[in-house]
């Protein structure tokens, strides 16, 4: 296998429904990110990006294409993985608009959360966590509720879990969307960071035109259809 490869589709497609009724939502999508590397996917509502994303994500199956992950052929016209909820734990890592941590559990055992159901020591999990929050700047909040974080804090928190498993991609749905433009900033730094300490595959779903000149590369769909472009790449030194 390739480790080069972070995540690479060729000819993705995604139909719902057949006959007269049925709807394209993807038309033979390519796209490729690299380990290392953070690209934004831009479009329109009803473009195909929330189609692409679950696609990409294992949550739903597309019609025909072939997607590699981490090396790996996961999909060929058919998924090649048995299970597909190992995959999406162990292998791809979620960031979401809203934290969505475990109240219940303390900021270490968010973290560690994936890595215990994966079947790693506790104390290994643990320490995994710890070494993302302290990358993070957040290894000072360890113990503490998670009610008791700042929304900044909370959405640190979430990356360290989205990593915690060491997946070769990190899929971000709308991650800056609540933000103002200095923490949405600090958010696109931190990603960058973290995929080139990780060697991770980011792809950051948005509409948040304050972020989009951050990118290095953009892929905009548009008609269930990709298209690349070269993007501003601004520093965010």
């Amino acid at each position: 296998m390739d480790k080069a490869i972070g995540i690479h589709i060729e000819g993705l497609s995604k139909r719902y429904g057949a006959g007269d009724t049925a709807v394209d939502a993807l038309k033979e999508v390519n796209m490729s990110v690299a380990p290392g590397e953070v690209v934004g996917l831009i479009g329109p509502s009803g473009s195909g990006k929330t189609t692409l994303l679950k696609c990409l994500g294992a949550v739903i199956e597309p019609t025909k294409g072939r997607m590699t992950l981490g090396g790996e052929v996961i999909y060929d016209n058919a998924w090649k993985i048995a299970d597909l909820r190992v995959l999406r734990r162990d292998r791809i890592g979620f960031i979401f608009q809203a934290p969505y941590l475990i109240p219940f559990l303390d900021v270490t055992d968010n973290v560690a959360l994936l890595p215990m159901l994966a079947g790693r020591p506790n104390g290994e999990a643990r320490a995994r966590a710890l070494e993302l929050l302290q990358a993070l700047d957040v290894a000072h909040r360890a113990k503490a509720e998670t009610a008791e974080l700042s929304g900044g804090e909370q959405q640190r928190v979430s990356i360290a879990r989205a990593l915690a498993n060491r997946p070769p991609v990190v899929l971000a749905d709308e991650p800056t969307a609540p933000l103002d433009s200095e923490r949405a900033l600090a958010v696109m730094r931190i990603l960058n960071q973290m995929a080139s300490q990780y060697q991770t595959a980011i792809i950051v779903v948005t509409h948040d035109e304050k972020i989009i000149p951050t990118f290095k590369r953009i892929y905009h769909i548009r008609d269930g259809r990709t298209f690349e472009e070269a993007g501003e790449g601004l520093s965010l030194e």
